[in-house]
């Protein structure tokens, strides 16, 4: 998508920075997309934290193959506007936490779902920046913070997305928050620098925590 934000047209503030991923953060995936999912005849089994294999078709129980995982994704992200909810306590923890703090979403979702995601987004009253990619997001999130001295915070439901911002921008506190759903058991056990939250208000105490320094 050609005019799609990027890091660098996005403009911060002398003031301490949040990045959130979306998906199991801020809105709800795992139990949208399965209702998605059950709409055109397939369902998803918490077997391991993964879709590809785990998604199935009522008709015959034989797993999705990789290709078509995709497709379904693509179809999901299209219409996901009929689809998410925001995560509990969501909108009124981030309105509080942008009084003292520059918020931006970083979404790892193809590029061209973006608009469809920044309208429900502002929507349901969440008008921060986002910025859609499939590419690392480490590098994504240095480029963002930049050589600033202020205080930066990473959320993610993903234990590769938190490292990989880790190493890019090692003064960030990595927070892993994840939608509470029966695949949270089966997620991949978290490094011991990684903040691991309940909720957004526990997310939103250990921010304000690591503001203060």
């Amino acid at each position: 998508m050609a005019n799609a934000p990027t890091a660098h047209r996005i403009t911060l503030g002398n003031r301490p920075l949040i990045v959130s991923d979306i998906d199991d953060v801020v809105l709800e995936f795992i139990n949208p997309f399965k209702a998605f999912l059950g709409s055109c005849g397939h369902v998803l089994l918490p077997r391991s934290f993964r879709l590809t294999g785990n998604i199935i078709t009522h008709a015959d129980e034989q797993p999705v193959t990789e290709p078509e995982v995709k497709i379904l994704l693509d179809t999901f992200y299209g219409s996901q506007d009929r689809w998410q909810t925001p995560a509990a306590k969501v909108v009124e923890t981030l309105a509080a936490l942008s009084e003292e703090a520059d918020i931006v979403f970083l979404t790892a979702m193809p590029p061209q779902h973006a608009a469809v995601r920044r309208a429900l987004l502002d929507r349901l009253g969440l008008p921060y920046p986002l910025l859609a990619s499939e590419e690392p997001k480490g590098p994504i999130v240095q480029k963002l913070h930049g050589s600033r001295t202020v205080p930066l915070v990473f959320i993610d439901d993903m234990l590769r997305n938190l490292r990989s911002v880790k190493d890019h921008a090692p003064t960030c506190l990595p927070i892993n928050l994840m939608a509470d759903s029966e695949f949270k058991a089966l997620a991949p056990k978290l490094d011991a620098d990684i903040r691991a939250v309940a909720d957004w208000p526990e997310a939103a105490a250990a921010i304000r925590a690591h503001f203060r320094g």
